[in-house]
């Protein structure tokens, strides 16, 4: 069965980018050849669900976008036409979910960003979060985080310490 992951970098005080969507900080952690789990990670997903702001800002710092190989749903407001595997989704997310879910495949990855991400929380729809905690406080920005989401239990797989600091965490949501 496909599993819809959160795979996400955020700093202690919770916070996805710095004021500005200044994702900087993330350079605090950057190490030749560490990749902190991502590149496996990656070739266990099939499907990428990304917020329009994470596209849009994604698009502005690369010259192509780095999953062609995936089927990606970027989640926006108003219609417009699809661009390869890049699919712009303006409806439910939970149909969307549910859709994805019954397709044969690999897993399903949300890449953010904080709008996206607690819209799928207020659903319950994200049932693996892997999380990676950068060694810094930033006081102020995108939390990942919002009020309003339902109260869920989770279970620990695993934690991962790397030497630059960065600490990553793995959950399930608990379904009884």
């Amino acid at each position: 069965m496909r599993t819809v992951t959160l795979y996400i970098a955020m700093s202690l005080d919770g916070y996805i980018a710095a004021l500005g969507d200044n994702l900087g900080f993330l350079d605090k952690v950057e190490k030749t050849g560490e990749d902190y789990g991502y590149g496996n990670f990656i070739t266990e997903i099939d499907t990428i669900i990304l917020g329009r702001r994470t596209y849009d800002w994604l698009m502005q710092h690369v010259s192509e976008y780095p999953h062609t190989d995936n089927d990606t749903y970027i989640i926006i407001s108003n219609p417009k036409e699809s661009i390869d595997n890049i699919q712009f989704y303006t409806g439910d997310l939970t149909e969307l979910i549910n859709g994805l879910k019954k397709k044969k495949g690999k897993g399903i990855f949300v890449d953010g960003g904080s709008e996206l991400v607690n819209a799928l929380l207020k659903q319950n729809l994200i049932e693996e979060f892997i999380i990676s905690i950068i060694p810094v406080f930033l006081g102020a920005g995108t939390p990942l985080f919002r009020e309003g989401r339902p109260q869920a239990d989770l279970t620990l797989v695993d934690t991962k310490r790397f030497d630059t600091g960065l600490v990553q965490l793995h959950y399930k949501r608990f379904v009884q």
